[in-house]
């Protein structure tokens, strides 16, 4: 299998749809989420609506990245191609609306942080970046994003997958080594802030460059490194973790 990223031509116009989902959950994410950017943990809301905002969230930060291996999934399919693109996305994206089950219980709980004492929220905040850091640096990091980064495999097991389930499992299926991959970028927006627009942004960049970049591994294992080296740095500077010290950066 080859350590290099997908690339694909075939199938790409069908796939550039997760472009077109992507670009109008940014544009809610930049216009509506304001009201919400300078709210700590779970930024009030109950949990079907932190649901509903931490799937937009994820579609706008995991679909561009997600494009290749979707028009690679493309040229598998013969028939129907658009219906069941969609329904390869829609299980995709179940899987990381259902991540937003423990990141709902991980807001609410960090989100309390905020009021402690500033030496408590710093704590809380170095952990964060340092379970961060450690997981980046993991064979199981480096496993889950082999298969986004190389699918080939992936798609010889999608194709055998019989009857009409077939697009909805090969979505939940690779949503799952997504999620493998992304988790410990996404629980770094506890730290910055959950709608803090440009920690969203920086971080949407890490993953597409790890996954599609010739040196994707290498952005990786220096984002784990640098994720440890917060933990220590937040010590000196609480305002590194706005979404946890009360720093002035959590706007958008």
């Amino acid at each position: 299998m080859s350590g290099g990223p997908v690339t694909a031509r075939r199938g790409t116009g069908r796939a550039g749809l997760l472009l077109v989902a992507a670009a109008a959950a940014w544009v809610w994410v930049v216009t509506r989420g304001g009201d919400m950017a300078a709210m700590p943990g779970s930024m009030g809301l109950g949990l079907l609506p932190f649901l509903a905002v931490w799937t937009l969230m994820m579609a706008a930060m995991m679909l561009p990245a997600t494009v290749p291996v979707a028009a690679l999934y493309a040229r598998t399919i013969t028939a129907h191609r658009t219906s069941r693109m969609v329904v390869f996305t829609v299980a995709y994206l179940l899987v990381w609306a259902a991540a937003g089950l423990p990141a709902y219980a991980l807001a609410a709980g960090l989100g309390r942080a905020a009021t402690l004492p500033a030496v408590a929220g710093t704590a809380v905040a170095a952990a964060v970046f340092a379970v961060s850091g450690v997981y980046q640096l993991t064979p199981l990091k480096d496993r889950c994003l082999a298969r986004c980064r190389s699918p080939i495999g992936l798609m010889l097991r999608y194709a055998s997958y019989p009857g009409p389930s077939r697009d909805l499992r090969a979505g939940a299926h690779h949503g799952a080594f997504c999620l493998g991959c992304c988790w410990s970028l996404m629980v770094l927006l506890a730290a910055f802030g959950v709608m803090n627009l440009w920690a969203m942004v920086v971080l949407a960049a890490v993953i597409t460059i790890e996954k599609l970049a010739p040196a994707g591994r290498v952005v990786a294992r220096a984002v784990g490194i640098g994720s440890i080296a917060l933990a220590v740095a937040v010590f000196w500077v609480p305002a590194l973790a706005p979404g946890l010290t009360g720093g002035g950066m959590t706007g958008m």
